[in-house]
């Protein structure tokens, strides 16, 4: 059985893959406890002493205001310790799985989707920390795949803790009656996080190279958590009272993230579109 290294492996991505994917490989979990990302130096000799076939390396650290306040530590975990991970694959012959962001392409100022041809533009530490490491990537390694990742959401279930998305947040605001901001001025992916997860197998079949993950989505952030809040039964005058336009976030330039997927169907994986993807999820967890 074919041996996977999850780093990160207590986060969202990470436990999701590993509760679908339990019965066909055998995963050999990284947390802090084996490896202290803020010090590259220990990655190399845990990962030395381990057998395994492909690493998928989701440790990170994604806070975009901790990145830009704590620029050299965020450096240690985010670029430094990746490629020591990536170096510690190529050494045993394994492959390299890396999660990088549609985050990449935060500072361009033409309309998405963009493809993974397209020339990345940021404005952010979280997001050139990532191209930094996947430009480590493309020139000094092999067997190795990019896979940058749209807004991925999901609900709580045993062993998988869902990070901050927008179904949760529209969700919370809606049940609790508690207003809630999301901008018009922002474009961006939403991906159910199990349509990665069942498709796993074939992601680690996939050739060298880089590869965007994302359902189709052509609303705005704020549009999109409105109908969020409509395909969970609220009426539209709650939805006015809870789910409310943050105008002045990204006023001064809109913001389009959004990724085209196309590469990845000529592989057989299609995440089809963001209807699609909330739909399954709202059956997923007995709410259709």
């Amino acid at each position: 059985m074919t041996r996977i290294i999850l780093t990160g492996a207590n986060g969202f991505i990470a436990s999701a893959i590993r509760q679908y994917n339990n019965d066909r490989f055998e995963f050999i979990n990284v947390t802090r406890k084996q490896i202290d990302f803020t010090k590259p130096e220990t990655v190399t000799p845990y990962l030395m002493e381990q057998d395994f076939d492909v690493i998928l390396h989701t440790a990170a650290n994604a806070q975009t205001e901790f990145c830009a306040n704590n620029p050299e530590l965020s450096h240690a975990v985010n670029v430094e310790s990746a490629i020591k991970v990536a170096e510690a694959a190529q050494a045993k012959g394994a492959k390299f799985l890396f999660i990088s962001t549609e985050q990449v392409f935060n500072g361009k100022t033409e309309a998405g989707p963009f493809t993974e041809t397209d020339e990345v533009n940021c404005v952010t530490n979280y997001g050139n920390q990532k191209i930094e490491v996947e430009q480590w990537l493309n020139a000094n390694a092999k067997d190795y795949v990019i896979l940058r990742l749209s807004s991925m959401f999901g609900m709580a279930m045993p062993g998988v803790r869902p990070s901050s998305n927008f179904l949760m947040r529209a969700w919370n605001a809606m049940r609790t009656k508690t207003p809630a901001k999301f901008t018009p001025n922002e474009q961006r992916g939403m991906t159910y996080v199990m349509h990665l997860a069942e498709n796993f197998d074939k992601i680690i079949a996939l050739p060298d190279g880089t590869y965007h993950v994302s359902s189709v989505n052509n609303r705005t952030t704020y549009e999109l958590c409105r109908w969020i809040a409509e395909e969970l039964g609220y009426p539209k005058e709650e939805i006015d009272q809870y789910i409310l336009p943050d105008n002045e976030r990204y006023a001064d330039r809109f913001r389009d993230y959004r990724l085209n997927a196309d590469k990845l169907k000529g592989y057989g994986i299609d995440f089809g579109t963001v209807e699609e993807d909330l739909d399954r999820c709202l059956k997923d967890f007995g709410w259709r």
